[in-house]
């Protein structure tokens, strides 16, 4: 049986991995990135056990279509994540760094 500071853990990471999978080629552009921004979080905030949520598209890697418009990608990402499971919490993160979107455990 996991222990709540393995499952909380666990919950951080599942749901940044869904969250990068479920939003990377939504059609965004520098004016509609806080919507989208908003639309992730508040997605996100209704999971079980997430405490806290914040998303952050990188608007100066917006290239624009002949349509007018950007797709997210991997390297948008700069997300923190909380989870509470019991008495344990977690912090983690998506961002990019060295050229790939990593995830990683912060506390």
């Amino acid at each position: 049986m996991p222990t709540d500071r393995e499952q909380a853990v666990f919950e951080a990471a599942i749901k940044l991995g869904a969250l990068y999978h479920q939003f990377v080629g939504t059609p965004v552009s520098t004016e509609t990135a806080v919507m989208i921004e908003k639309a992730i979080e508040s997605a996100v905030s209704l999971q079980p056990y997430v405490t806290d949520v914040h998303v952050r598209l990188d608007r100066s890697v917006m290239l624009e279509n002949p349509f007018g418009y950007s797709e997210v990608s991997g390297r948008m990402f700069n997300v923190t994540i909380s989870t509470q499971v019991g008495d344990a919490t977690c912090t983690a993160a998506l961002r990019y760094e060295n050229g790939y979107p990593m995830m990683s455990i912060i506390d």
